[in-house]
């Protein structure tokens, strides 16, 4: 893998051909890093594990994004004929994070970590064909072919960033080094934080149709809000500063919590952040 990222690929270009080489290499960074960050479980057991007991095991999530794709493939009429039916049922929707529904396991069977590799290798296939195949005009837009394309590579983006928080969640001993993903060897002290006001304005959420990089349908349009002066901490909340919220009680007092909060409270049985590991009776962050 010579890249651990890349930039986004634009919509907009003056040569197809030029286009199409940028989606590809997009494309297949995108299968690799999302593939590498499940290296990072200790043996094929940890994938029928979960991390979070409000979310699937980790097997779900290998083959989900690799279903996403042929699912809006099949949807768009790009492609007639599927994969395999069943995985593009069984790996098609996760839990919903405002619900939590859909948690009973015995629904389900999952299949070996092996079987999902060959899927996703399928899939590789399939997509990168596509790529040097399907006919699309510059700028892309919504009603293009390589619209789709698009949106399946930024899904599997979106899933690299949370799956890795799912990993981090896991306990130390399902978890091996990868030499991509380098341990930070630096800590010290938090910074003294303190509140300060910020000044109140007219702020403008939302993008044109024309915008130059690929959007989900909610962040397009325009929306004002007026935003009052208002008060904020100066650097973003350390563990040292969370960790006082935890100790005093933080995760029992209902007060601190809306109805979505609570709701999870009582799914997950939570006492504190599921990547903090207790030591004693104060709580250790290392990790």
């Amino acid at each position: 893998m010579s890249k651990l990222s890349m930039y986004p690929v634009t919509l907009d270009g003056e040569n197809i051909e030029k286009k199409r080489k940028e989606i590809r290499e997009y494309f297949h960074n995108t299968f690799d890093l999302f593939e590498k960050v499940f290296e990072l479980l200790q043996d094929e057991s940890v994938f029928y594990k979960k991390s979070e007991p409000t979310r699937h095991p980790m097997i779900f999530y290998f083959g989900h994004t690799a279903t996403f794709f042929v699912n809006r493939l099949v949807s768009m009429q790009i492609i007639y004929e599927r994969i395999n039916p069943e995985f593009e049922s069984l790996f098609a929707v996760g839990v919903d994070e405002m619900r939590w529904d859909d948690l009973d396991e015995s629904r389900y069977r999952w299949p070996e970590v092996s079987a999902v590799k060959n899927y996703r290798d399928a899939v590789r296939k399939l997509v990168d064909r596509l790529i040097m195949q399907l006919e699309f005009s510059l700028p892309i837009k919504q009603d293009s072919p390589m619209w789709i394309i698009l949106m399946g590579i930024e899904h599997e983006r979106i899933h690299i960033e949370t799956s890795l928080v799912l990993h981090r969640q896991m306990p130390l001993e399902y978890i091996k080094d990868v030499p991509e993903f380098n341990i930070c060897t630096h800590s010290s002290d938090a910074p003294q934080n303190e509140m300060i006001t910020l000044k109140g304005d007219t702020v403008t959420l939302g993008k044109a149709k024309n915008h130059h990089l690929y959007g989900w349908d909610n962040e397009y349009g325009s929306y004002e809000e007026v935003v009052k002066d208002f008060q904020v901490c100066k650097f973003l909340v350390s563990n040292g500063e969370f960790m006082e919220f935890v100790n005093d009680g933080g995760y029992e007092t209902k007060e601190y919590w809306d109805e979505e909060g609570l709701v999870f409270l009582e799914k997950s049985n939570a006492k504190h952040p599921h990547f903090w590991v207790k030591k004693t009776e104060s709580l250790s962050t290392e990790r």
